[in-house]
C-alpha cells in the first residue's frame, strides 16, 4: 500500500511544483509580450538578405556575330503568347527521307529550357553543373556560336531537368527566370546585368517542385512575374529593378510552373496566373485583384499556361487526373467574377505538361490519357483525334504556316495541317537523338529551335530549305 501511494503521490508534487514555477515565471520582469506569427517575418530583412548573399555574375563575350534574319519567336509561346508564328517564311509540306537539314546544334545542360529569338539572337538559360551556375546564353541564330553568356553560383541537384523556362527578351533587356528563382535582367546586345534579383528572398518565393518553370514576361518597361509569398504577381522596373506594383495575395498561394497570360475583357488589361490554390486575374496598371477562384487548381504541379479565348472565356488543362475546365468571365456592375462553364475528365481532355493552342476557332493539344493530338471545339467537344499509330507524350508543339509541328519524347518530329478538318500529317522524322524533349520549341522565318535533355538543334524547315527532290511534292 505505501509502494502505491508514493508512486500517485510522484506526479501530484510534481504537478503542484510546475504550477508554482509557471505564476513565478509570468510575474517575473523578464516577461516579453506574445505576438501572432507574421509570414514572413522569419526571413531576414531586405538589407540583411542581400548583404548575407550577395548575388554577383559573370559575363563573357563569345565571338558569335547575330543573324540578319527577319522574324521573332522573343518569349515562351512566341510574340502574341498564342503559340503560332506571327510571321514565317512559306514552310515545307514534305521534307526529304533523312528529315530537315539540320543548319547547327549545341549541347547544354540537362533540362527543358527553350529558346527565345529576337534581332538575329537566341537566348536559352542554361545551368553548368561543373560550374554549379545558371548561365544565360546569347547565340548566333546563323550558326549557334555563343556572343555572349552571364552567369551566376547557384547549386542545383539534378531533379528531372534543371534549367526549363524561356526567356523574355524585347529591344532593350532580356529577362529570365532560373530554376530556384533567381531572375536577372540584362542588355540583350551586350550581356550587360541591370540587375539580378533572389525572389525565395526578397519576395518570399517558394520554389516549386521540379524547380520553377514560369516564363517571365516583359510588358513594355516592366518585367511581370508570379512569386507566390509576399505577392501573388508583381511588376519591376526592367532598367532599375524596382517594385512598380505588388498585387496582394489573400489566399497565400505560392507558385507553379504554369506562366503568366495577358489578357483584356470589359475594358481592363490583366494578367491570368495560376497559383498553387486558384487562378486570378490582376489588373496590369496596379496589381489590384480583379477577381479570383478556387474552381481550377491542381493538387500536384500546375504546368500548362491559361489558354486565352475569345469573348472573356479562358480554358485550362492539366496533369494528374485534373482534366481540363473551361471559365467565363463576366462584368458584374463593374466587378468581374468567373464562372465555370464546364470541365472534362482526363479521358476527354489533360495536358500534364504543354499549353494547348488556339487556332481557327478550335483547340490542339496532346491529350495525356492517350497521347494523342486532338482538336477540340469550344464546348469541349472532341472534333478529331490523331488516332493510336500517332502519339506524342509529353513533348511541344506549335503552329505556323497552317501547320502543326509536334514533338515527341525520343525527338521524332511530325508535322501536319493545322485544320479542325482532320489529322492529315504531312511528314516524318527523327530530329533529335536523345530523350525527354520537353522544352517548348521556337520558329523564327523557317527556322525550328527543338532540344531533347542535354541538346539543341536548329532546323531548317522552309519552304526554300528542302532540297529540289522535296520541293517536287509541295502545292
Amino acid at each position: 500500500m505505501r509502494s502505491a501511494a508514493f508512486v500517485i503521490l510522484i506526479p501530484g508534487t510534481t504537478a503542484v511544483a510546475a504550477a508554482a514555477l509557471l505564476v513565478f515565471w509570468m510575474a517575473g520582469p523578464h516577461v516579453a509580450p506574445l505576438s501572432a506569427r507574421v509570414p514572413g517575418t522569419d526571413r531576414p530583412a531586405e538589407g540583411e538578405a542581400q548583404a548575407a548573399a550577395p548575388l554577383v555574375g559573370t559575363l563573357t563575350q563569345g565571338k558569335g556575330k547575330p543573324s540578319d534574319l527577319p522574324g521573332a519567336w522573343p518569349r515562351f509561346r512566341g510574340e502574341r503568347f498564342n503559340g503560332i508564328a506571327a510571321q514565317s517564311a512559306p514552310l515545307a509540306r514534305q521534307w526529304p527521307a533523312e528529315g530537315p537539314q539540320v543548319l547547327w546544334s549545341v549541347n547544354l545542360g540537362e533540362g527543358h529550357a527553350g529558346a527565345a529569338v529576337r534581332d538575329g539572337r537566341v537566348f536559352v538559360l542554361d545551368y553548368d553543373r561543373d560550374g554549379e551556375a545558371d548561365v544565360l546564353r546569347c547565340l548566333s541564330l546563323d550558326d549557334g556560336r555563343e556572343i555572349w553568356s552571364y552567369r551566376y553560383p547557384v547549386k542545383i541537384k539534378r531533379n528531372h531537368g534543371m534549367s526549363r523556362t524561356v526567356p523574355a527578351v524585347s529591344d532593350q533587356y532580356v529577362v529570365a527566370l532560373g530554376p530556384k528563382c533567381h531572375v536577372s535582367c540584362l542588355d540583350p546586345k551586350t550581356g550587360e546585368c541591370y540587375w539580378l534579383i533572389d525572389m525565395v528572398r526578397k519576395f518570399g518565393a517558394t520554389v516549386p517542385p521540379w524547380y520553377a518553370g514560369q516564363c517571365p514576361l516583359i510588358d513594355g518597361d516592366r518585367a511581370i512575374l508570379a512569386p507566390g509569398g509576399d505577392a501573388l504577381v508583381l511588376a519591376l522596373d526592367c532598367r532599375t529593378g524596382d517594385v512598380v506594383w505588388r498585387s496582394p495575395n489573400p489566399r497565400a498561394w505560392t507558385m507553379t510552373h504554369a506562366s503568366i497570360a495577358p489578357m483584356e475583357f470589359a475594358g481592363r488589361k490583366m494578367y491570368v496566373y495560376c497559383g498553387r490554390g486558384g487562378v486570378a486575374g490582376v489588373s496590369a496598371d496596379d496589381g489590384k485583384l480583379l477577381w479570383d477562384s478556387t474552381d481550377w487548381k491542381i493538387s500536384i504541379a500546375t504546368v500548362p499556361s491559361p489558354v486565352i479565348l475569345p469573348e472573356g472565356k479562358i480554358f485550362f488543362s492539366g496533369g494528374y487526373n485534373s482534366g481540363a475546365l473551361m471559365m467565363q468571365l463576366e462584368d458584374r456592375d463593374g466587378a468581374l467574377a468567373a464562372k465555370t462553364i464546364f470541365r472534362l475528365k482526363p479521358n476527354r481532355f489533360g495536358s500534364e505538361q504543354q499549353t494547348p493552342i488556339f487556332h481557327e476557332g478550335h483547340l490542339f493539344g496532346v491529350r495525356q490519357s492517350d497521347d494523342q493530338l486532338v482538336c477540340l471545339d469550344l464546348a469541349g467537344n472532341e472534333v478529331w483525334a490523331s488516332g493510336p499509330k500517332h502519339r506524342f507524350g509529353l513533348g511541344p508543339y506549335l503552329i505556323a504556316d497552317g501547320l502543326i509541328f509536334a514533338l515527341e519524347d525520343l525527338g521524332f518530329l511530325t508535322v501536319a495541317e493545322a485544320t479542325p478538318a482532320g489529322f492529315r500529317p504531312l511528314a516524318q522524322a527523327q530530329v533529335l537523338q536523345g530523350h525527354d524533349a520537353w522544352g517548348p520549341m521556337a520558329l523564327v522565318h523557317g527556322w525550328l529551335l527543338a532540344r531533347d535533355l542535354t541538346r539543341m538543334v536548329c532546323l531548317d524547315v522552309s519552304a526554300e530549305g528542302m532540297p529540289p527532290a522535296a520541293k517536287e511534292g509541295q502545292p
